[in-house]
């Protein structure tokens, strides 16, 4: 009998919309082990606050990688107060090239409220076009309901709720549980 592998964990939608001054990351709250749903309410948006100024993280991936990269973008932004770009690319530089961190499998949105970015493992921050970032195996689902609602009426928070209760119809990895934070310029 072949050695069954683990089939890891899998998927989540995160999506951060900058909007009317305002900047909404929302996450969903489901932590899948292959085809089964362990967890329904999990919270993969969190808000941060290193020397006093806040950040909003939402990550997708595995939990304990995203811990532990969450750490250390926060001693980044203890050792750089204010200056979220600045510790984000630090944080991408160490990603690439620890040979420790390397191996994390996660992805992160952060803002703090003005300045929103994706980090990647590969070393990648990027800004969104469009105002809009999603990750996850929703995001581009999410991605794409956000962009064409934003020349709507609809708020920041409108958006991304309305984002993510598409994402999460079309994605199986992806449930209607959010968890939102907003943050403001």
């Amino acid at each position: 009998m072949a050695k069954e592998e683990f089939p890891g964990w899998h998927g989540t939608t995160i999506i951060g919309v900058r909007k009317g001054g305002k900047v909404v990351v929302a996450g969903d709250g489901q932590v899948s082990l292959g085809p089964t749903v362990i967890k329904g309410s999990a919270r993969k948006v969190r808000r941060l606050s290193p020397g006093g100024y806040d950040v909003v993280c939402g990550f997708a991936g595995s939990t304990a990688d995203a811990f532990t990269l969450l750490e250390r973008l926060e001693a980044k932004l203890e050792a750089t107060p204010g200056q979220l770009q600045r510790a984000s690319v630090e944080l991408a530089k160490d990603w690439r090239t620890d040979k420790y961190l390397q191996k994390l499998e996660a992805m992160l949105i952060v803002t703090d409220g003005s300045e929103l970015y994706i980090i990647t493992g590969a070393g990648d921050v990027l800004e969104p076009e469009h105002d809009i970032a999603a990750i996850g195996s929703g995001g581009n689902f999410a991605l794409a309901a956000a962009r064409g609602m934003m020349d709507s009426d609809k708020d920041a928070e409108a958006v991304a709720r309305d984002a993510m209760a598409i994402a999460s119809d079309i994605c199986v990895y992806t449930n209607g549980n959010l968890t939102v934070e907003t943050i403001s310029a």
